[in-house]
């Protein structure tokens, strides 16, 4: 929350709301509740963005969502980090993994993010949902091919997560969905991360994961079939995972939005995916979920 001498902050507290429309502090957690009322929903703390508050007063209730950075969050997708280049849209990219996508987003610093968050029945949309975050739409991107990517070496001695113990893994950074699923696909497998050996630091995209193992750093990694191919690594198949993109509905009008989901349409994308390899599109575009 920002603040310059003599004007008001960027974010509003509950209390702060309720003495401008005079009213006690419960009728603003009502709502918020109701999401009748512009607010953010950060670490558990209702916050009101003063500039929307104001539209909303003035509008006679219109919610008017601040304009977000023409940025892509969340977890590294190989296919659509090309896209991104080769359309030439203007996104910037901010690859810090599915949660801490997720929490960028939510504090509006991105306008699409992102995710392959695993759940009991699939893939993103719990995880969504239960941000409380409105004004956006879960998007399908496609469908990949995960599983492990081993070195020459590996090759011989690992076709499961089993074959993993005293094994070098390649981590990935706390947050990110990887790492949650290879934590769970550990705990399958009756392992945990202390039967690994050590290698090195965390990996933060899928080209890193892949470039560990492929210099001998590593032995394994948990990625997806399109960074074995392009390493030349040996690959044992696990699951196929949802990868959805989270967007702004405002932003989701925008130029440099449109003109990246505009190009996934063109023949130049789909011939990539298919030259990549372990990516379903059939997914692509589909609304997944929709805030209220």
């Amino acid at each position: 929350m920002t603040q310059t001498d003599g004007q008001q902050p960027d974010y509003l507290t509950t209390r702060e709301v309720a003495d401008l429309l005079r009213v006690k502090e419960r009728k603003v957690y009502d709502l918020a509740a109701a999401d009748e009322i512009p607010h953010r929903r950060i670490t558990g703390k209702l916050l009101f963005p003063a500039s929307e508050i104001r539209a909303w007063i003035e509008g006679s209730g219109s919610l008017v969502p601040e304009d977000r950075p023409a940025v892509v969050t969340g977890s590294h997708d190989p296919l659509l980090d090309w896209a991104i280049r080769d359309s030439a849209c203007g996104l910037a990219t901010l690859f810090n993994g599915s949660r801490d996508g997720l929490d960028c987003f939510a504090e509006n610093g991105a306008a699409l993010s992102g995710l392959h968050i695993p759940e009991d029945d699939g893939w993103n949309k719990k995880s969504v949902a239960g941000l409380g975050i409105g004004y956006c739409v879960l998007i399908g991107w496609a469908v990949r091919k995960r599983g492990l990517l081993l070195s020459d070496a590996a090759q011989g001695s690992v076709s499961s997560i089993a074959d993993l113990k005293e094994k070098r893994v390649v981590r990935r950074q706390p947050g990110a969905g990887a790492a949650a699923l290879f934590v769970k696909l550990l705990q399958d497998a009756g392992l945990d991360e202390t039967d690994l050996l050590p290698s090195g630091g965390y990996a933060h995209t899928e080209s890193e994961a892949a470039a560990a193992v492929a210099s001998g750093d590593a032995d394994a990694a948990l990625g997806v079939e399109a960074m074995a191919r392009q390493y030349k690594l040996g690959f044992v198949p696990l699951m196929d995972e949802g990868f959805d993109l989270l967007i702004d509905r405002k932003s989701y009008f925008t130029g440099p939005v449109q003109r990246l989901l505009s190009f996934t349409q063109t023949e130049q994308f789909q011939s990539k995916a298919e030259t990549m390899g372990g990516y379903d599109l059939s997914p692509l575009g589909r609304v997944r979920w929709l805030s209220p």
